[in-house]
């Protein structure tokens, strides 16, 4: 082994792929000077080992300013797979290595030992919630000036469960004791209560472990050095046996593990990076985008911005709580002295008068009822007798400027007519801290408030421009029973949005904050765009840093599969019609799902929409020839999901039917025997009469100069390609790949194989409809 592949001694398997030693080479090489390593690899690459071999490298190696690995995915899928893989890299370490330290980054809900067991009044719809109140007033009973201590907090809680063991309950005494991720707590089932104050004691315990000015990687308990990969059923584990929170270990350890797994929001959500993970974020971190083909899409959600109609009314009465103690200073009946006093130094003492909170809470109120009025006048001509009809409206959107021409929008003009000038909006981030800050001071706790969140947004609303934002009102469906039966808010969660059309500044003005990387995924095709909409060519072209393609093609014996590019009608609405209708376009592609259907073991069907998926579903049930069971996914929750590719994978073979742009045709494994055959009918491009995807077509339009193929084709043959992807995951599999429109097929003016790899596009053959059943028939009698 020479120093220039000394990388062997990490890689965890016994000999790599010829792509893995050309990738990790890349990848290691490309950091060094400062850029990042673009990798599309078909499955079967080792993309995972690949990436980690190559950061982990850089890490060990005294001579690299690499400090950490950073793992960003979008799917728990592909989190799984890199803590498989970096457990294998750790049990094939030389024997004189330290094991890899690993983390794995989740949520509150997944770590919360009271949520985890649905104890303590706490569930997934609260968690976030409660755990903040429950922290502050942890804090708040502990804290200088405190009741109490947070280890006397601790001593409570535990002396329940000794209590309910002195008083002759023993049989029943370990039942009372909280278990998770399989141990007991020391702590009772139910939340304790200090004065009638609820407390967490697992971060009290924290608390009381939390060295004063010192590194909270001290109040860890227990030792992770040694651990290797610190998954979060482990952290929970680890934890609660010493009775500490596990989110506060995950905090504390975070800035010492060589190997951090989280997802996208760890590193482009501006509210998880401020609060969070943004000390990873450096020149020191070596940065690994998984499944970066949604990247792009990811990101747009989490640098988009939006307030709503609840979050303008707290944010109104917390400003009139500050405004009244002023105001009728004297009146002893309503408020103290010391409280106008408290204001007025708070006031003195910043940049923020009384009347710029008097007018940013009127800016506040009125805001409120213009859009009671816009979305009362939108329901009122889009859903006429809507009063008695509130459990069926559905979600919306009410775009606030034609979204194919860039101008001012109209809360904004709305604004300026009414006289909120400038000011107000520059103003009312600052007034927001104030009053924040002020209602902390004066209700000695640390609560997130409403003012300082509608302020920021506004002054976003007021600073972005309006070529690449583009503004709306969103109606989001819920019910609130404490609303009036008729009004519209109690059907309706109301935001003011803010669309961020073209992420690519925000993705790599963020990439550049590492030091490097690697950026792969199955399906990044075509590599100029996808370097374009993340902002990489400007890193490369402007800061000089290198960015460098590979792709590589599936590894596995092609003997095993075939794949057909069946030369049939365009799947469009004017060809098809409407789902019921029969159209010769439809009786073409009934007739492929048929053949397809028919192909030994299970077979996934991704059409380009729910509603196509339902008539797909019901043209092959009611096809005689097809003798299997027709399973159908629909629009629903995790759990129902999760039963579905249950009963889909058990038994004999099936079909099952989904829309592209669900979530059973990626980052879902199938390997093994669970699927020989997909077919994707049509190019899924999603809904184009949506006033959000018209802003965004015209913003990449002027963007990147062709808006319908940045941000409508492209990603839509990513969707295609991703469900194909799922049929061949191993050297051994034996599968058919099926893609049904004549845009797969032919070299036309709305062509989408030009967006295909070269490897993909030779193996992707046209073949006409009638000759697709011989083809199918030919390979399932003799695939060798």
């Amino acid at each position: 082994m020479t120093s220039g592949d000394s990388w062997r001694e990490v890689f965890g398997h016994s000999e790599p792929y010829d792509e893995q030693v050309d990738g990790i080479e890349t990848a290691i090489d490309t950091a060094e000077d400062g850029g990042f390593a673009v990798v599309e690899g078909a499955c079967g690459t080792g993309k995972t080992m690949l990436a980690l071999t190559a950061g982990i490298h850089l890490v060990r190696d005294p001579e690299s300013d690499y400090e950490r690995v950073v793992v960003l995915t979008s799917v728990k899928q592909q989190l799984r797979q890199f803590e498989e893989d970096l457990r294998t890299i750790n049990s094939n370490l030389p024997t004189d290595w330290d094991p890899v330290t690993g983390l794995t980054l989740v949520g509150k809900a997944d770590v919360c030992p009271y949520n985890r067991e649905n104890a303590g009044g706490i569930d997934d719809g609260n968690v976030y919630e409660r755990c903040e109140s429950l922290r502050e007033d942890t804090r708040g009973i502990t804290g200088e000036g405190g009741a109490t201590t947070a280890q006397n907090l601790v001593s409570r809680a535990q002396s329940q469960q000794t209590g309910l063991a002195d008083s002759g309950r023993q049989g029943r005494a370990a039942a009372q004791f909280l278990e998770t991720a399989g141990e007991p707590t020391p702590y009772p089932p139910e939340m304790p209560e200090y004065e009638d104050v609820e407390y967490c004691p697992f971060y009290a315990q924290f608390l009381d472990d939390l060295p004063e000015d010192g590194d909270p990687v001290e109040a860890v308990p227990f030792d992770f050095d040694g651990t290797g990969l610190i998954d979060p059923e482990e952290l929970v584990s680890l934890s609660v046996q010493h009775g500490t929170c596990p989110h506060s270990m995950m905090g504390a350890i975070l800035g010492h593990a060589e190997v951090v797994v989280g997802n996208y929001y760890h590193a482009f959500d501006p509210v998880t990076t401020g609060g969070f993970t943004g000390a990873l974020l450096d020149k020191s971190t070596f940065v690994v985008c998984d499944e970066a083909h949604m990247l792009e899409p990811r990101v747009r959600d989490l640098v988009s911005d939006a307030v709503g109609d609840k979050t303008l009314r707290d944010a109104e009465s917390e400003l009139t709580r500050v405004i009244q103690p002023v105001k009728f200073d004297g009146d002893k009946k309503s408020h103290t002295t010391a409280d106008a006093d408290l204001v007025r130094g708070e006031l003195e003492d910043s940049d923020v008068s009384l009347s710029d909170i008097e007018a940013t809470r009127d800016f506040f109120r009125d805001l409120r009822e213009e859009l009671d009025r816009r979305v009362t006048a939108h329901l009122e001509r889009e859903h006429r007798g809507w009063k008695s009809n509130l459990h069926d409206l559905p979600d919306d959107e009410i775009p606030l400027r034609d979204p194919t021409e860039p101008q001012p929008d109209e809360i904004s003009e709305w604004a300026e007519s009414e006289g909120y000038h400038d000011g107000i909006w520059v103003k009312a981030e600052a007034v927001g801290s104030v009053v924040a800050r002020i209602l902390n001071e004066a209700e000695d706790d640390e609560k997130e408030r409403a003012a300082p969140a509608a302020g920021r947004v506004l002054g976003e609303w007021y600073r972005n421009d309006h070529e690449r934002y583009f503004r709306e009102i969103e109606l989001e469906r819920t019910w609130n029973e404490k609303e009036p039966d008729t009004s519209w808010r109690r059907a309706y969660n109301a935001r003011l949005a803010m669309q961020n059309c073209v992420p690519s500044d925000a993705i790599g003005e963020q990439l550049a904050e590492f030091g490097g990387g690697v950026l792969m995924s199955a399906t990044l095709e075509p590599l100029d765009v996808f370097e374009e909409v993340t902002g990489l060519n400007h890193l490369d072209e402007e800061q000089g840093r290198p960015v460098v393609d590979r792709t590589y093609g599936l590894n596995f014996p092609e003997e095993n599969r075939e794949s057909f590019a069946v030369d049939a009608p365009k799947f469009t609405y004017d060809n098809r019609g409407r789902p019921g209708e029969e159209t010769r376009t439809r009786q073409v592609y009934a007739d492929a799902l048929r053949d397809v259907a028919q192909s030994p073991g299970n077979v996934l069907v991704g059409m380009p929409n729910y509603a196509e998926a339902e008539w797909a579903a019901e043209s092959l049930r009611e096809n005689s020839k097809v003798e299997k069971s027709v399973l159908l996914d629909e629009s629903s929750d995790d759990d129902v999901t999760e039963d579905l590719k249950a009963e889909f994978f058990g038994g004999d073979g099936k079909v099952l039917v989904t829309s592209l742009r669900g979530t059973l045709t990626e980052g879902v494994d199938y390997e093994g025997d669970k699927l020989h055959a997909a077919v994707v009918c049509g190019v899924p491009i999603i809904n184009t009469a949506s006033p959000r995807t018209k802003a965004v077509r015209t913003a990449y339009d002027r963007a990147f100069g062709d808006g319908f193929q940045y941000a409508l084709t492209v990603p839509a043959v990513r969707k295609a390609r991703q469900a194909l992807g799922r049929v061949i995951r191993g050297p051994e599999e034996v599968g058919v790949r099926v893609l049904v429109d004549s845009r797969y097929a032919r070299d036309s003016w709305d062509s989408v194989r030009e967006y295909f790899p070269d490897v993909e596009r030779e193996e992707f053959q046209p073949v006409s409809p009638d000759m697709l059943s011989l083809g199918l028939e030919r390979f399932w009698r003799d695939p060798e």
